[in-house]
């Protein structure tokens, strides 16, 4: 479905994809992590050509994304949700008119937009929110509306730019929620980057760990996070070892209080 291949991107004399090679398959999810700087967004952006690689070659569903000229470019990233660290909502239009604004400007009538707005939303538990404008919704809620807004074209092939990255740490669970709920049903492949470890453990069909632009590691969740062959898999196999063990001494302090 999504086939990445020698990819290279550089930022001056800072490589930041060296050489990444990714296959993933229809329905899959995958998520994409690794230290700050590693090139997991960078990695991404490429894909629909946010950021413009240096060299390799990215297929979706057997179509050269690098070799696409403006207009069918326009045209795929129909076929490609993102959804972005930040959630660069229009101020002034509500939450529906948000998530119609991109199908009406592809030509699409506002009375279909709208329908196809206000079941993107109800995938996302705003149906009741549709009125309300960015200045009267919670981050969560918000994010949420850009979910629905890549959601609304029923795109083939999901991206997830660190979605929770901007959000207060009691808001990350409602959005998590709705894309663990994408994931389970297969609403569309999934290439998700992230540093929400739960997410990854429950989610991801398959975790890749990124080091210095390149994947240093690959596989089911459970082997990657339980007996990883990275240093940076394990880690994040200490940090779970430790997050358990400090959950477990909170637990064991409520019991005894």
């Amino acid at each position: 479905m999504l086939t990445i291949e020698n990819l290279y991107k550089s930022f001056g004399k800072v490589m930041a994809v060296n050489d990444f090679n990714l296959h993933v398959q229809k329905g899959e999810t995958v998520v994409l992590m690794g230290p700050s700087g590693c090139g997991k967004s960078t990695t991404i952006r490429t894909i629909n050509r946010l950021v413009e690689p240096d060299r390799g070659t990215i297929s979706v569903s057997g179509t050269e994304i690098t070799k696409l000229a403006t207009e069918q470019l326009r045209q795929i990233r129909k076929r490609i949700g993102f959804v972005f660290q930040q959630f660069n909502l229009i101020a002034r239009l509500t939450a529906v008119e948000n998530v119609m604004l991109g199908l009406v400007m592809d030509g699409i009538s506002r009375e279909v937009a709208y329908d196809k707005a206000m079941i993107a939303l109800e995938k996302v538990g705003l149906e009741k929110r549709a009125e309300h404008k960015s200045g009267e919704m919670s981050g969560g809620q918000q994010q949420r509306v850009g979910i629905a807004r890549a959601l609304a074209f029923e795109p083939e092939l999901m991206l997830w730019d660190e979605p929770t990255a901007s959000l207060d740490p009691i808001l990350v669970r409602e959005v998590l929620v709705i894309m663990e709920d994408l994931a389970k049903y297969r609403a569309s492949t999934m290439l998700v980057v992230t540093h929400e470890i739960s997410f990854a453990i429950h989610v991801a069909d398959r975790i890749v760990l990124m080091d210095k632009g390149s994947i240093v590691e690959e596989g089911v969740p459970e082997n990657v996070f339980g007996s990883p062959r990275s240093a940076i898999g394990q880690q994040y196999k200490e940090l779970i070892e430790y997050q358990q063990l400090t959950n477990a001494r909170t637990l064991s302090g409520k019991n005894i209080a």
